[in-house]
């Protein structure tokens, strides 16, 4: 009796373990309605990254280098004819969709490795 009773608990904790498991899966994401094309969002992720380096490289004090960087990023928004929720709707739907966000990725490592050579040759 006493072996049919931890067996019934030990199978009731399993499955309740199990159970929580389940309910913390991320659920597919609903394809938002603003989705930024794979090309577009790779575009404005370089450039995001860029602004994010000429902020870092003018020395400015934290609360100037990020009202610098939220005016930079406001003008790539506008210049790509989005906006701020399109973009992280578009950024979150593509990490759970993790080979898209490689492919996104890839794309914007080369072209900054392609941008850092050419400035090395420059110089």
């Amino acid at each position: 009796m006493k072996n049919l009773r931890s067996h019934l608990r030990l199978t009731f904790a399993l499955s309740l373990t199990v159970l929580l498991m389940q309910c913390q899966r991320p659920e597919e994401p609903v394809r938002p309605a603003l989705l930024l094309p794979k090309e577009k969002m790779a575009s404005l992720l370089i450039n995001l990254h860029i602004a994010e380096a000429q902020v870092e490289a003018s020395r400015l004090a934290p609360d100037s280098a990020r009202a610098m960087f939220n005016q930079l990023r406001r003008d790539l928004f506008w210049r790509y004819e989005t906006t701020d929720s399109a973009f992280y709707q578009s950024y979150r739907y593509y990490a759970v969709h993790d080979k898209d966000l490689d492919k996104i990725y890839g794309d914007v490592i080369d072209s900054l490795s392609v941008r850092e050579t050419k400035l090395g040759e420059k110089k």
